[in-house]
């Protein structure tokens, strides 16, 4: 069956327990501005930069992945027409990590390529996910990881290369590493790595077994890792250049404010 146009994910379950209490879902936080089609300047919410991201690789399809009570979300964004995308909203049902979040998509998504990324993750360039992609069709891989510098403060799931260049471990380190870093952000995947991910949960939720082998609640490194295990081909891109920022925690959310205030002037 050939592949269908690319969706867009957005998890959208957490409790955004590093910087509540929120007035709004964290996704909707403000970070910079937008310019609305009357010309006028308004806030603009953090998940809008990854959609963006997905409009720039050509994506006008995405499902947001909410946890019950995440009503402001649609309520926000509608049918998309902010993002000009069409958008959907999915209930999760396993509140275990991310990767459950994300598997509640998968009836809805399985013959379809998948661009992923996180609502609260700030990325550039904006077009990665265009690159991701041509790069998967290029090398007929499972899944293409976007890569990117980590800097020395922040936690992230680090990327180690075997020989042959390619990705054979994918895990945060404890404790960092105080050396310059490479960790995934963003990915691309094909329908036969989303039958992966679900029948790795799906065992998974047969076992009640919700804690990974290192200790911690499953993540979607622990999923790309027993992908690479099982000899799914994980490639990746290493956006040497480009920029990821974790809003997500104070200082993160913080700084990120400062670097997207410019003055009205300058938006119009």
């Amino acid at each position: 069956m050939p592949e269908k146009d690319i969706i867009g994910l957005i998890p959208a379950g957490g409790h955004a327990t590093r910087i509540s209490p929120l007035p709004c879902s964290k996704e909707l936080f403000p970070i910079g501005w937008r310019v609305d089609d009357s010309g006028n300047a308004k806030p603009k919410v953090v998940s809008q930069y990854l959609l963006e991201g997905y409009r720039a690789a050509g994506i006008s399809k995405a499902y947001f992945i909410l946890r019950k009570g995440k009503w402001d979300i649609p309520q926000y964004y509608g049918h998309g027409e902010i993002v000009d995308m069409d958008l959907g909203y999915l209930i999760m049902n396993h509140p275990h990590g991310h990767p459950f979040t994300v598997d509640q998509a998968y009836s809805f998504v399985k013959d379809n390529l998948v661009a992923f990324g996180y609502p609260d993750i700030l990325f550039e360039p904006v077009d990665a996910f265009a690159s991701l992609t041509e790069y998967l069709h290029k090398t007929g891989a499972d899944v293409t990881l976007g890569v990117f510098p980590i800097r020395k403060d922040q936690r992230w799931d680090i990327c180690s290369f075997g020989p042959d260049g390619r990705i054979n471990v994918v895990a945060v380190p404890d404790p960092p590493s105080s050396l310059q870093r490479l960790g995934w952000s963003i990915a691309v995947w094909t329908p036969a790595f989303s039958a992966f991910m679900h029948e790795f949960l799906a065992a998974a939720i047969r076992n009640n077994q919700f804690i990974a082998a290192d200790g911690k609640e499953f993540v979607m490194n622990h999923i790309f890792q027993a992908a690479i295990d099982h000899k799914l081909r994980v490639e990746h891109i290493v956006f040497d250049k480009g920029v990821v920022r974790d809003i997500g925690t104070p200082a993160e959310l913080i700084a990120a404010q400062s670097e997207m205030a410019p003055r009205l002037s300058d938006i119009k």
